[in-house]
């Protein structure tokens, strides 16, 4: 019995230092790694730069992932357990059946974190001037969702284009060599076309798209990881609200790993605020309004009911998060 209370107030008294939401059963015995799908190094250079990577009790496996579409299909086979991606791509992962669930939010305001590009020197100057225009993007991205609803509130639809759908690696060539008119991409690609001068923003996504990033989870690793997500979730919110006042030293850690120049790195960093966003009604009609917009394009088969996709008892992280 006194072995059992001193093991319960040393984890109360980890709880009040900050440290994860694990329970005592969770402490008791070893933790299985966590697999988590990264994003061109995002989630992980995050962690590292921030020291969120320190003294974790479990491991971590991170697997590399180009883009949001594939680290979807990644999650939707249940190869990883959790992974951050965009609304837009996360509304085709729910459409494909992926038994996930968006346990955390984070709202990203900046000033180009996803827009519409065409050459500095193209006739296009506003949308409407797209109407039998090749467009590239990545499909299923946030870049996807912009152009459509860019066109939307031009009185047009996504028949109203051609899309070209590359990744944003293979996208700035195509649209500087002339085969493509637009490009839809977000940051940093954004930060450096516009810096570089070559092309410039038709729209900014700024007002048209909620610019959240979901952290979601497989069912399987919430009903068999919980422990490990609870603290995992907590490490990227404080991570993110350190990178908030730390934007040079997180840029810098990028640069090393994309290969841009840190000054494209610090002006995308400073240019982008990262806040927690709560789990709530307001949020998954926001999400269902996407997928219903996809549906009536005819890039969904079928409905989808985003309502299934979201766990908001993941919220009581960010209570942990703010006392760490």
């Amino acid at each position: 019995m006194f072995k059992l209370r001193s093991l319960h107030a040393a984890a109360l008294l980890a709880l009040l230092q900050g440290a994860s939401l694990f329970s005592l059963a969770a402490q008791a015995q070893a933790l299985a790694p966590l697999k988590v799908a990264n994003q061109k190094s995002t989630i992980k250079v995050l962690l590292q730069v921030s020291g969120e990577l320190k003294d974790v009790p479990y491991a971590i496996d991170f697997s590399e992932f180009p883009a949001a579409a594939p680290l979807g299909e990644a999650l939707n086979a249940g190869a990883v357990d959790v992974g951050a991606l965009g609304d837009a791509p996360y509304v085709f992962a729910l459409g494909a059946g992926a038994p996930l669930k968006v346990v955390s939010i984070t709202h990203m305001e900046g000033r180009y974190t996803t827009a519409l590009l065409v050459p500095k020197d193209s006739p296009i100057e506003q949308v409407s001037d797209l109407k039998g225009k090749r467009i590239v993007t990545t499909k299923g991205s946030i870049g996807h969702l912009l152009v459509i609803k860019a066109l939307q509130e031009a009185g047009l639809t996504s028949h109203d284009v051609n899309f070209v759908y590359l990744m944003p690696s293979e996208s700035r060539a195509v649209l500087e060599n002339g085969s493509v008119d637009a490009w839809s991409t977000w940051d940093p690609y954004t930060t450096v076309a516009t810096a570089q001068g070559q092309e410039r923003v038709l729209v900014s996504g700024a007002k048209l798209l909620s610019n959240h990033l979901y952290l979601a989870a497989t069912s399987q690793a919430i009903a068999g990881k919980r422990a490990q997500l609870d603290d995992f979730v907590a490490r990227v919110d404080r991570a993110f609200q350190w990178v908030n006042g730390h934007p040079e030293e997180y840029a810098t850690a990028m640069a090393k790993v994309t290969g841009l120049p840190v000054a494209i790195q610090v002006a995308a960093a400073k240019n982008t605020h990262m806040q927690r966003v709560a789990i709530d009604a307001s949020v998954v009609k926001g999400l269902q309004q996407t997928a219903d917009l996809y549906r009536a394009e005819g890039i969904l088969a079928k409905p989808v009911d985003v309502s299934q996709g979201f766990d908001a008892s993941f919220n009581e992280t960010a209570k942990v998060a703010e006392v760490h």
